[in-house]
This record gives C-alpha cells, sequence and structure tokens, in this order.
C-alpha cells in the first residue's frame, strides 16, 4: 500500500514521464488509486504525490466514487484531477472552506482543511446518479451441468467454511422457492480460511487474483439445491461496465485484468461531469486570451 509499496513505481514512473515532457505536459491528468492511499503512512504518502503533482505546475482536486452507483459492484476508488495552473483561474481560499460532500466524506476533507499548503482546486460536484442495478442482471445463464460449476465435494468444502451467521443466510436461500445469489470472498480469519457471503445484490471489489483470497465466487442457492462457481471473464467484464468487451485470454488473465482496471461508466461520469466542461472553459479563456491580443496588435 502507498508510494513504499511494490506498486509505487507506477506513480513515480508517471511523474517522470510528466517531468520529461517539460513544456509539452498535458493541460489536464486524471489519477485512480484505492482509497486506503489516502492513508497510508498516516497521509503521508498522499501528501507527497500531491506535492509532486504541484511542482509540476498541477493544482489537484481529489474525490472519491463508488463504481456500485453504476454497476453492482463494491469499488470505491480515490480520484484525482490534475490542472495546469498557468492555464486556469487560480482558486480563492474561501472555496476550500466547504470541501465535505457525497464524493468528498470527512476524511478527505479533512486532509484537504489540514494540508493548506498544497495547490487544491475544489471544484463543485454533485454526487452521481443512483443507477442501482443487481447482481442478477450481469449474470451468464450457465445449466447446472457446465464445467463451471464445481463439484460436490468442493461446494459442501465452500459452505462448511462459512461462519454459523453466515450458514443461517445461505440456508435460507438454498430453502428458497426461486434461484437467489450471493458473492463470496474467502478471507483469513483467525489463523483459518473463512467463506464470507454478501447477499445485498452487490458483487465485492474485483480484485487482482494472485492467490484464492482474490477470486469471487459465485453462490447460486435455492428451491433444496445450493452451487458455487467463479465469476465468468464476461461477468467481470460486466461488473466494470465493459459489457461486450472482447475477450482473448485465460481465466487467470482475463480475471486479473478486469481486477485491475478502471469502471468504464465512472471514467465516463468523470469525462461528462468534470473533465469535458474544464475542456470547455480552457478552451473559451484561450479563444478570448488570443482575441484581447489580436486586438492589442491592431
Amino acid at each position: 500500500m502507498g508510494l513504499r509499496g511494490e506498486q509505487s513505481s507506477a506513480f513515480w514512473g508517471f511523474i517522470k514521464v510528466l517531468k520529461n515532457l517539460k513544456e509539452r505536459k498535458p493541460p489536464l491528468i486524471l489519477i485512480e488509486n484505492v482509497t486506503g492511499f489516502l492513508t497510508s503512512h498516516g497521509g503521508k504518502d498522499f501528501k507527497m504525490a500531491m506535492i509532486a503533482l504541484n511542482r509540476l505546475g498541477y493544482d489537484v482536486d481529489p474525490f472519491i466514487i463508488d463504481a456500485a452507483s453504476f454497476v453492482p459492484q463494491s469499488r470505491q476508488r480515490l480520484f484525482v484531477v490534475g490542472r495546469m495552473k498557468s492555464l486556469f483561474e487560480r482558486q480563492s481560499g474561501s472555496q476550500l472552506l466547504e470541501t465535505e460532500s457525497e464524493l468528498r466524506p470527512p476524511s478527505l476533507a479533512n486532509f484537504i482543511s489540514r494540508n493548506p499548503n498544497i495547490d487544491w482546486a475544489i471544484r463543485k460536484l454533485a454526487p452521481p446518479p443512483k443507477k442501482r442495478s443487481h447482481l442478477q442482471e450481469i449474470l451468464e445463464s450457465l445449466p447446472e451441468g457446465a464445467p463451471e460449476w464445481w463439484d460436490d465435494d468442493r461446494t459442501r468444502y465452500l459452505f462448511n467454511q462459512m461462519s454459523s451467521k453466515h450458514k443461517v443466510i445461505a440456508k435460507k436461500m438454498i430453502e428458497g422457492r426461486t434461484w437467489t445469489y450471493g458473492t463470496i470472498f474467502r478471507r483469513v480469519r483467525n489463523g483459518s480460511s473463512m467463506a464470507e457471503l454478501r447477499v445485498d445484490g452487490i458483487a465485492g471489489c474485483l480484485r487482482t487474483p494472485r492467490g484464492g483470497s482474490g477470486r469471487q465466487i459465485l453462490f447460486k442457492a435455492g428451491k433444496g439445491k445450493y452451487f458455487a462457481r467463479l465469476l465468468t471473464p464476461r461477468e467481470c467484464a460486466r461488473l466494470m461496465g465493459a459489457d461486450d468487451y472482447r475477450i482473448a485470454a485465460t481465466l487467470n488473465q482475463a480475471l486479473f485484468g478486469f481486477g485491475d482496471a478502471v469502471c468504464v461508466p465512472v471514467i465516463r461520469w468523470i469525462a461528462r461531469n468534470y473533465l469535458n466542461p474544464l475542456v470547455e472553459e480552457l478552451d473559451t479563456r484561450l479563444q478570448n486570451s488570443n482575441g484581447k491580443k489580436e486586438t492589442a496588435v491592431a
């Protein structure tokens, strides 16, 4: 986690690329990371990252969006928009006073207020629309005999890994008259591998599977039966809003790729509601600036 972890080279590599671009640096940049980046090493990593962008000429605006507003996947991510300071109007200090909102929860708003030395450019943002969809809507229709479904022994072993609380929930699903669905992650609790069942119609966050715990399992139950299997690559694509993406990879490659990707409708929303308006503002400002120069010359 953070800039000292295994993935730290990605951020500093990005900074190096921007630095090497010199005067060709883009006027706008967008960065995405896990929300833990905000608190990594007591907030020092995030502060270092924001200052690094400031030194390259960007003021910064962080916000948090959960993909569950768009797709049936719980996936909170921290985004940072960077604007080239020399091209945009500078923000007054009073605009930083009320930063808390749905997209900037207290932890983020407090970080901003505690670090006035960072060049912020906080933009007022309405929350994303709540287009709540259900896990069942993205599932592939696989018959009971499909090879993707686990055999009885493996499925029973998974059931027995559940805590007593989750077994009660699973048994109610099994006793139901219709099929219901949940997702399961394996987690180590008190030294033992446990199967944690989620049944609110939202999948857990897709991950890059480096081991068994990173693989999300579908649990189907009803009519006195229950089944289990991994989510398919197509289902993972749908959870990332990439419904029709052409998948030409092995199962592990596909699960890794989608677990490490960004959610398409989230990025589309940011583009439409944040980046595109900024581009229009910049275009208008540059046109007005060019018009003044031409008038002065005339």
